[in-house]
């Protein structure tokens, strides 16, 4: 029983460090990215734009900071049959991203070091569930930061090895206040 009780208590003080963003002895704290600290700042909900830019009552995109830090989650169309959900996170020293898509496949994705500064380019780099040589998926995109409350997101879905021209979109979103 008292074992029990020590090892119970220790897995809540590791547990707690943990949430608090504490390290390990020895260890330091993974380096920002800078892609991914600025997907940080779209936490909140966002909005379709209309014709002239302002905001409409269409939620669009849902976006939270998770993982004590490490994750951007993003909820695509959140609520409706084509719900969608986009994750943000780093792999080494690589900004990365996995889209599980209402086709039913997760194409990834990994941001483009040389985007320009107020973008991220997302570029192809595998997935599950489906074939890129023929099967349709998610190939590419481009997230361009307008201001801190207006983004545009911009798609291109590939099939039979090349876009698919039906379904290459851009969103104009608005920062709900």
């Amino acid at each position: 029983m008292t074992r029990r009780a020590l090892v119970g208590g220790l897995m809540l003080v590791a547990l707690g460090a943990g949430a608090r963003g504490g390290e390990a002895p020895g260890q330091t704290p993974a380096a920002a990215h800078p892609g991914l600290e600025r997907l940080k700042k779209l936490a909140g909900t966002w909005v379709a734009a209309d014709e002239s830019g302002k905001p409409t009552d269409q939620v669009v995109s849902v976006i939270k900071v998770i993982g004590g830090g490490a994750v951007v989650h993003e909820t695509i169309f959140p609520g409706q049959p084509q719900e969608m959900v986009s994750v943000y996170h780093r792999d080494g020293a690589d900004l990365v991203m996995t889209h599980f898509c209402a086709l039913g496949n997760q194409p990834r994705m990994k941001a483009d070091p040389k985007s320009p500064a107020n973008q991220i380019r997302w570029t192809f780099a595998g997935g599950t569930n489906f074939d890129p040589a023929k099967d349709l998926h998610m190939h590419e995109g481009t997230i361009t930061f307008v201001d801190d409350d207006h983004i545009e997101f911009s798609g291109v879905a590939w099939v039979n090895g090349k876009p698919a021209d039906d379904h290459c979109a851009t969103m104009k979103l608005v920062r709900k206040k």
